[in-house]
């Protein structure tokens, strides 16, 4: 769910800017152009994915669990705030037709490049943020859904041909609006899981001395999976891994249902107390920040 959304978003803002450059060559008489516009938008999907690899690199070569922890950490409250300045300052200018017109033709009277660089740096920066994103959400979940992914790219860019190219009236506003509080709810449960990151980081690196992950105050512990199930246990809530040889709950963080709410909503089926504390403030912030913009 969480691929579909981020994937839909940013494909959807980069379709839009890609069609109102495209039809302006149209219109404008300048076709020859074309070519260098689908090289612009080639060559940005290829540096994001460099931009991807190159992080995930840097993830993967740090030494001992308890630097990847940190690292995790500091990358997801970076991802987070990331996601609201995109969503909250980026969106009001999304697809400013005027600005956006007006600096292709500018761009194109200095150099025949020049609808390269304005649509490679557009789509570089709706790639870069993607690429970001999706990274941040493997970190949290430790899976990928290609389906979520796909989906939301095809829809995003069949979206972003009816709006554009076949003019089909699409309240537009309103889509950005309600995936716009969806990633409200993705960023805050990125603080969530970056926080719990940092206990990790502190526990593993003991900072400080005879320091136990015991010894923290829990709002809630449940649902630990379990060896054997007793006749109190609902079977049908329970999974069996193979590979742990325990029973898992559906609402633990690794069950069928809690994986998917932990990758979303930051659920965490034994949270700390500032990782409770933090969801729910930047989650209470960033639903007023989007009733303000949007109401």
């Amino acid at each position: 769910m969480s691929e579909f959304i981020i994937v839909f978003r940013e494909v959807l803002e980069a379709s839009l800017v890609v069609g109102i450059v495209y039809l302006l060559l149209e219109k404008s008489n300048l076709k020859s152009h074309f070519t260098k516009l689908w090289l612009g938008v080639g060559a940005a999907i290829a540096a994001s994915v460099i931009v991807g690899y190159f992080v995930i690199l840097a993830k993967n070569s740090l030494g001992n669990d308890s630097t990847k922890a940190l690292f995790e950490g500091i990358f997801l409250y970076i991802t987070a705030i990331l996601i609201w300045y995109v969503i909250f300052w980026l969106s009001k200018n999304v697809s400013n037709k005027n600005e956006l017109e007006t600096n292709t033709l500018e761009a194109i009277k200095l150099s025949s490049w020049g609808v390269f660089f304005v649509i490679f740096f557009a789509i570089l920066r709706e790639g870069f943020e993607t690429a970001i994103f999706l990274i941040s959400s493997l970190s949290i979940t430790g899976s990928f859904s290609y389906l979520g992914f796909f989906m939301g790219a095809f829809l995003a860019v069949l979206i972003g041909y009816m709006i554009v190219r076949q003019g089909r009236k699409v309240d537009i506003r309103n889509i950005f609006k309600y995936s716009t509080l969806l990633l409200v709810f993705l960023a805050s449960g990125m603080i969530a899981y970056g926080t719990h990151e940092m206990e990790e980081y502190i526990v593993k690196s003991e900072i400080i001395e005879d320091f136990d992950s015991k010894d923290i105050y829990r709002p809630w512990n449940i649902l630990e999976p379990k060896e054997s199930l007793s006749d109190n246990n609902l079977t049908f809530m329970y999974t069996y891994n193979d590979s742990s040889k325990r029973y898992t709950h559906l609402l633990h963080d690794k069950g069928s249902i809690g994986v998917f709410l932990k990758g979303f909503f930051g659920y965490n089926s034994n949270p700390n107390l500032p990782e409770l504390l933090l969801w729910m403030l930047s989650l209470f912030l960033g639903i007023k920040m989007w009733r303000s913009f949007y109401y």
